[in-house]
């Protein structure tokens, strides 16, 4: 901590707090958001302190928002559940890849069904180890799915306790926003009030497209992903949901059922707008990675608007 700014670093935000509590200002500020000159190969702590208060000094440094405790909690219980489905993903792709060596491919519709599992234990193999490392992999899989399960329901559990309640029940209004969908949004963004428009949430989240232009030509590339790739990563998810026609599902109007009236017309307008939008896209010959990163933009811009019109409970 330097002239009241701290790089944020693996201590998480303990040490900024402990600051706070004895009486002094601290902002926390991302490593990655520290300007840095080109060329620079020497680094002491000592000149690292000086760059951060002569930075600090001139208003060169952008200080990250921070969570509540309860917040952070959350937070992590969140992470914890993607770091265990990735773990599952890894374990299936492990079984996967040994299948294949061996030349059994299933040839149903949909992997890790009932008849897959079935599939799965009517296969036979010439060596006895080979019968081990399936019944291993089959195991280690088994055991995946419980944690994700069991930190998924922990996570529901959680959620009426937390002040971002009202406000997770009014992002599943959102077509392709399901509950972790919007646990996570509001897990990772926090409140959306902070962004003045939604055109800083987008490029706080990465979807906005790199720009590198001089003069009169323009050149846009790819998105920045400069933003939170979990955030990015269910919005794209959810966003595939708009390639079919604007309707209202059961579900979805069960998750509508308490919410107000106008986070329901917001949630409608987006359906109408995407969903077309996805097919005059399609239509014009854009790749499906393109046109669902677009569509995830502008979920992201609805989401704003539906946290604009309803307000996390106070915490006393």
């Amino acid at each position: 901590m330097v002239d009241g700014t701290a790089v944020n670093g693996p201590t998480g935000y303990g040490l900024q707090r402990q600051i706070v509590a004895l009486g002094h200002d601290c902002a926390v500020v991302a490593p990655s958001l520290i300007p840095k000159r080109p060329g620079e190969r020497v680094k002491t702590n000592r000149r690292d302190a000086l760059t951060l208060a002569k930075l600090h000094r001139a208003g060169e440094l952008t200080p990250i928002w921070i969570p509540d405790p309860a917040h952070e909690a959350i937070r992590e219980l969140v992470r914890a559940r993607e770091a265990a489905m990735e773990d599952l993903r890894a374990k299936r792709q492990h079984l996967q890849s040994f299948l294949l060596r061996h030349g059994r491919v299933y040839t149903g519709r949909t992997a890790w069904s009932r008849a897959h599992t079935r599939w799965l234990g009517e296969l036979r193999f010439a060596h006895p180890a080979q019968h081990l490392v399936l019944a291993e992999y089959r195991q280690a899989i088994v055991d995946a799915e419980k944690r994700l399960e069991g930190l998924s329901q922990q996570v529901a559990e959680m959620i009426p306790t937390w002040s971002m309640a009202p406000v997770i029940a009014a992002y599943q209004a959102m077509r392709g926003i399901a509950l972790l969908a919007a646990v996570t949004f509001a897990a990772e963004v926090g409140d959306v009030r902070r962004f003045d428009t939604p055109r800083q949430l987008m490029a706080y989240l990465g979807l906005v497209p790199s720009e590198s232009s001089t003069g009169e030509q323009v050149r846009r590339g790819g998105i920045t992903k400069a933003g939170n790739r979990r955030v990015r990563r269910v919005l794209i998810e959810g966003a595939w949901t708009y390639r079919f026609p604007a309707r209202k599902s059961r579900k979805l109007e069960e998750r509508q059922a308490n919410l107000p009236q106008a986070v329901r017309d917001i949630a409608w307008k987006a359906q109408r707008r995407l969903c077309g939008r996805y097919r005059k896209l399609m239509d014009r010959g854009k790749l499906k990675a393109v046109v669902t990163t677009a569509i995830a933009r502008e979920v992201a811009a609805f989401l704003w608007a539906i946290g604009r019109e309803v307000e996390p409970l106070r915490v006393s």
